[in-house]
């Protein structure tokens, strides 16, 4: 799935990509456009000098020849002047390959007075496209394009008594310059403003999403490690905080089912917890009653020795029961400090070490070689360990061995006990953190109950873990560095 980041991004993309050919549109039209411009300025010199030849014609007709002089110059102005009023922008003359220019007229010169010297920047052209058009014959033009306009020069033979006489005309047509440039300008600048508009735009929604949804992330990582939802503050984005809103509403009744599914649960349990208990006691209460008859029935002062001491048995049994069942439904809240895994590991299996011995059993611990120092109860951790190292020792027989071993794994901490003895009977296997539930005949059932509600006192679970031989249980742990 893409992220709003790169939604956005690509959202730019296209607006660039567009932006990027609308330009190019533009200066292509604008080019296109000057081109026709010059395209246009071509007709018009070419018409202008076919003008000038027309009236020449005219003006020759019927004339036998003379040698040039001033008046004839002076007569051929008004011809290249009727020829050239119609054409705006165009001057032209009369030229000659031996006197030069014979004659040259701008008649819509827009300056003060009439323009009538030839230009003399352009009189190098001039001579050369002329000369051009004399020696082949036919009509010659050139254009010189500069930086903001383009220069036409063209030139066309004319028959008549006169040799070697051409007429030229000249006109520029503006390339940069104009409505059209301006408009050009015009469309560049406005595109360039919406491009980096969006793209500021855009930069300041994709930091304001990106911080609106760090806000989000920051109050669901410090939310505690409970099952519970944490309440999200709103960040002021309306589509956002419908979002927020959502989840908060979803944690609400989400805690809301937990603690009825909770409720149930424990007056379930409290079911169970009366029916085991009560028969629990029964059987230590009917073995008491049986043998105290039988030793007020016989006069043998031996066999009532006996009934006392099994009765003894029965009441140490019950005391056992009801100790295990206190410290399971009493388990104080925990009051976790600094704490160094490898001493503690230690210290905790060096209690059952003379027990694991007589039982012909090795004891190890393993634990982190470079273990920060935890942060939990350890009175209470220890006590849940005591009671599933014991069932392991209980468990295994003899020549086998006992680890004890701790691991901070994805921010967890796990303490496992693991054995090499026969497993876990399957038919207790879904119900083995109940109370009362037990596959030894002298067991209350309650050790691992006691285990379970340390492990969630510190938001943590008891499992137990699969292996392939022997048994391990974990108790895995929030990982809270000191």
């Amino acid at each position: 799935m893409r992220s709003l980041r790169s939604r956005l991004s690509a959202l730019w993309l296209m607006l660039a990509v567009s932006g990027a050919a609308t330009a190019y549109l533009l200066v292509e039209s604008f080019q296109q456009s000057s081109q026709a411009r010059v395209a246009r300025a071509q007709d018009l010199v070419v018409r202008g000098c076919r003008d000038i030849a027309d009236r020449y014609q005219f003006f020759v007709s019927g004339w036998g020849g003379a040698p040039i002089d001033d008046r004839i110059k002076q007569d051929l102005i008004p011809v290249v002047q009727s020829a050239l009023a119609a054409s705006p922008g165009v001057e032209g003359g009369i030229w000659q390959a031996e006197h030069g220019s014979l004659a040259y007229a701008y008649p819509t010169y827009e300056g003060t007075g009439p323009k009538t010297d030839l230009p003399a920047a352009e009189s190098s052209v001039i001579q050369q496209v002329n000369g051009n058009a004399q020696r082949s014959g036919r009509p010659a033009t050139t254009e010189n394009a500069g930086r903001s306009q383009t220069l036409i020069v063209h030139a066309c033979p004319l028959r008549g008594p006169l040799q070697n006489v051409t007429a030229w005309t000249m006109t520029r047509a503006a390339t940069t310059e104009g409505p059209a440039y301006a408009h050009l300008l015009t469309g560049l600048s406005v595109l360039a403003l919406t491009l980096l508009g969006s793209a500021i735009w855009l930069a300041f929604i994709l930091a304001s999403w990106s911080r609106r949804i760090a806000i989000i992330e920051s109050a669901l990582g410090a939310a505690p490690n409970t099952a519970d939802l944490p309440q999200l503050p709103h960040t002021g984005a309306r589509e956002l905080d419908r979002l927020v809103d959502a989840v908060n509403d979803a944690g609400h009744r989400l805690a809301a089912e937990r603690e009825r599914a909770t409720a149930a649960e424990r007056l379930a349990a409290v079911g169970r917890l009366s029916a085991n208990l009560a028969h629990e006691i029964r059987n230590p209460i009917a073995a008491m009653r049986l043998k105290a008859e039988n030793a007020l029935a016989s006069p043998d002062p031996a066999r009532k020795s006996r009934a006392l001491e099994a009765i003894l048995q029965q009441v140490a049994r019950l005391d056992a029961l009801l100790r295990d069942l206190l410290a399971m439904t009493q388990t104080s809240r925990p009051a976790p400090r600094s704490v160094d895994l490898v001493a503690f590991l230690q210290a905790t299996i060096e209690t059952h070490r003379e027990l694991a011995t007589r039982s012909g059993l090795r004891l190890r611990a393993l634990a982190p070689s470079s273990a920060e120092a935890a942060c939990f109860d350890p009175a209470q951790m220890q006590r849940a360990l005591d009671n599933l190292i014991l069932n392991a020792i209980q468990n295994t027989p003899e020549g086998g061995e006992i680890v004890v071993a701790a691991e901070i794994h994805d921010r967890r901490l796990l303490f496992r006990v693991t054995d090499s003895g026969p497993g876990i009977d399957a038919g207790i296997r879904d119900r083995l953190f109940e109370p009362f539930v037990s596959n030894r005949a002298d067991g209350t059932g309650l050790g691992l109950a006691i285990v379970r509600e340390i492990a969630r006192a510190h938001h943590g679970e008891a499992r137990l873990a699969p292996v392939t031989t022997g048994t391990s249980f974990e108790i895995s742990l929030p990982w809270q560095p000191s």
